[in-house]
């Protein structure tokens, strides 16, 4: 491969990884946009998770095609193999975190016509936690920084713990009132889906491990 081509090469693989930051902006902004939607009972809101979920889904595809066609004429190698399939890794996994944030919205618009049962706190916590996973996870992978897996683990484990604390005190309410019931399973839902999220983050910045050392990790969740 001449100088011209090389430089190309690489030009291509920047913008492959502009374009997975791009796609972990939108996945941030998707999380927190369906909170804000939850806690205000905002359905215009939950539209434009929709409209970012569909915007998250042509980088996923355009993501695809690119390294598809990059492993076909440029047979990379080594960590720009590790690159690419990471790449390929990574927007799979942030396709999941819009249809995650998708599905809070859904929970949103079943709750219309309906009031919380207290202020939500600890939901939007839980979620700021989450997004804080995902946009240091996309960082690890533009900034090539596996040590940030720390960082995101103890995060991690600070979601699981606000997930029993949320689950217990919704059961209680559901325990007391059974009209509280409907409201109570909506939001054992969403603290679901921000579970889920959570995962999500540790994929990624796991598969960053692998694409720094070329050593899997293997992460109990």
């Amino acid at each position: 491969m001449g100088p011209e081509a090389r430089k190309s090469y690489h030009e291509e693989l920047k913008e492959l990884q502009n374009m997975v930051e791009e796609m972990g902006d939108l996945a941030s902004q998707a999380i927190s946009l369906s909170i804000e939607g939850l806690v205000e009972l905002d359905d215009e809101k939950v539209k434009m998770v929709e409209d970012i979920d569909s915007k998250i889904y042509a980088y996923d595809r355009a993501i695809e095609k690119k390294s598809l066609n990059l492993i076909a004429l440029q047979a990379p190698v080594a960590k720009d193999l590790r690159f690419i399939g990471t790449c390929l890794k990574i927007i799979t996994d942030l396709d999941r975190v819009g249809r995650y944030s998708m599905d809070i919205g859904k929970v949103t618009r079943r709750m219309q016509g309906k009031k919380h049962l207290k202020k939500l706190v600890s939901i939007p916590y839980m979620a700021q936690l989450t997004i804080e996973m995902v946009d240091l996870a996309v960082d690890a992978f533009v900034e090539g920084d596996e040590t940030k897996i720390d960082a995101i683990y103890e995060n991690e484990e600070k979601v699981d713990a606000l997930y029993d604390e949320i689950f217990r005190e919704v059961l209680t309410y559901m325990i007391e009132d059974s009209k509280s019931i409907t409201m109570g399973t909506q939001y054992v839902l969403v603290i679901r889906y921000l579970e889920r999220i959570a995962d999500h983050a540790c994929n990624i910045v796991e598969r960053v491990v692998y694409m720094e050392t070329g050593e899997m990790v293997d992460h109990e969740v």
